[in-house]
């Protein structure tokens, strides 16, 4: 309600009990290292807008020294938020289990893939054996051609010539 994060809710991570402080979510100060850290607020300046009344502990604390009929509401709200978390326990279970099929399935086609290359191999390699066998024996066939192109005599020869046709 006070300070630079006036308005800023969120969930209390962390509390203090000696020191009266309390770390939320999302309030933090960066250090001169450039470090981010949570800052710790003083309790007196929090508005708690729902209490989690899960913890028997919590409960009987919030319960002493008050009449019978909030001591049944703060039962029926730990129940309703009993029921709330198992609900996100099993959602959660329940999209481990949709990640889990999804990679499986993933999985799976790469393994028809791989069988179907080995596969492709198996048939490639026997008319690639084929091929590489006729095109030697075309290769082996074939005469050697003599070439027909004059060689030009070196110069060693050329100047030889002429001397012996020079007087």
């Amino acid at each position: 309600m006070r300070g630079s994060f006036r308005g800023h809710e969120d969930k209390i991570v962390k509390v203090n009990v000696r020191d009266q402080t309390v770390e939320v979510e999302g309030v933090t100060i960066t250090t001169a290292k450039g470090t981010k850290i949570a800052k710790p607020i003083h309790a007196s300046t929090l508005l708690i807008t729902k209490l989690n009344v899960t913890d028997k502990w919590r409960r009987q604390k919030l319960q002493s020294g008050l009449s019978e009929t909030a001591k049944k509401e703060i039962e029926k709200e730990a129940v309703e938020q009993l029921k709330v978390m198992e609900e996100e326990k099993k959602a959660a279970e329940e999209a481990a289990k949709a990640e889990e099929k999804l990679k499986e399935e993933a999985k799976e086609p790469t393994k028809e893939k791989e069988t179907e290359k080995t596969l492709e191999k198996e048939t490639i390699e026997p008319e690639e054996e084929i091929v590489k066998e006729t095109t030697e024996k075309k290769i082996e066939e074939q005469p050697k051609k003599k070439s027909t192109a004059k060689k030009t005599p070196s110069k060693n020869i050329a100047k030889k010539e002429k001397k012996e046709g020079e007087p």
